[in-house]
């Protein structure tokens, strides 16, 4: 049964994926800070439009503004997609009073704008990124599952491809992306390294589900006018990749926390 597949527009990354996500699939970007998930995720979207589809840009972290700024950089107009009808910039961080902005950062409200995007849009083949979907439970940890089980019901009826960013730094004592991950039908993960005094990035593809992927690290370097490129793979080992072993007992812990606090 062929699997019908929507290109993330880097095609190293598509051939490391047999030629792009599964439509219809929830995939959780996930990484530190300063990794390239928000250019991957503008990649996506911008593929998206050159193809045709209904897409939406939801950004907790930055502004609208700065999110068309940066696909500019890479050679994306963002503004002639949006001018154009095409898709649509969500900003739920400046809290403006415009049509496509939200107020809080509240699940429901988000599910309820999304919707009301894509109708605006109209009939037709959907992408939508989050950016990050973490954001709507910093302040109430325990409820990641759940929330993300709920976001992914209610997407799943309005035939959208999902990129949703978790974002995580390894000095923090709690990791807010698990939830994503734990509904996520693939899982793209984001690592970078400091060697001999340069910061190198790195990508792996952990899951993707009706894909025979890639298992190797790949580096990656962020390019002006090009974006995000894939160098090729890499070898490492495995003490090379894990997060250090404190803070994996921390990430442990708060888990088993967030399962007690759980209603």
């Amino acid at each position: 049964m062929r699997v019908e597949r929507l290109s993330t527009g880097i095609p190293e990354l598509d051939a490391m994926l047999e030629g792009g996500i599964p439509k219809g699939f929830m995939v959780a970007i996930t990484g530190e800070p300063g990794t390239g998930k928000t250019i991957l995720c503008i990649h996506f979207i911008a593929q998206g439009v050159n193809e045709g589809d209904k897409c939406i840009y939801v950004t907790t972290e930055e502004s609208r503004e700065s999110i068309i700024t940066q696909a500019a950089q890479f050679g994306f107009s963002f503004s002639s997609g949006i001018s154009e009808k095409k898709m649509i910039i969500i900003d739920a961080l400046m809290g403006r009073q415009d049509e496509w902005s939200l107020q809080s950062l509240d699940v429901e409200e988000l599910m309820n704008k999304v919707i009301e995007a894509k109708r605006a849009l109209g009939y037709g083949r959907a992408r939508l990124v989050i950016d990050s979907l973490s954001a709507f439970w910093l302040d109430k940890p325990a409820m990641a599952r759940r929330y993300s089980y709920f976001v992914k019901k209610v997407l799943s009826k309005w035939d959208f491809t999902v990129m949703a960013t978790s974002q995580y730094a390894i000095t923090t004592s709690e990791a807010f992306g698990w939830g994503v991950e734990h509904i996520a039908d693939g899982i793209i993960r984001f690592r970078r390294f400091v060697r001999n005094g340069i910061l190198r990035r790195y990508l792996l593809i952990e899951k993707m589900r009706q894909t025979n992927h890639s298992l190797q690290m790949h580096e990656i370097l962020i390019l002006p006018g090009r974006g995000l490129t894939i160098i090729g793979p890499v070898e490492m080992r495995k003490e090379d990749i894990a997060l250090p072993r404190h803070i994996m007992e921390r990430i442990q812990k708060a888990a088993e926390r967030r399962e007690a606090e759980a209603p």
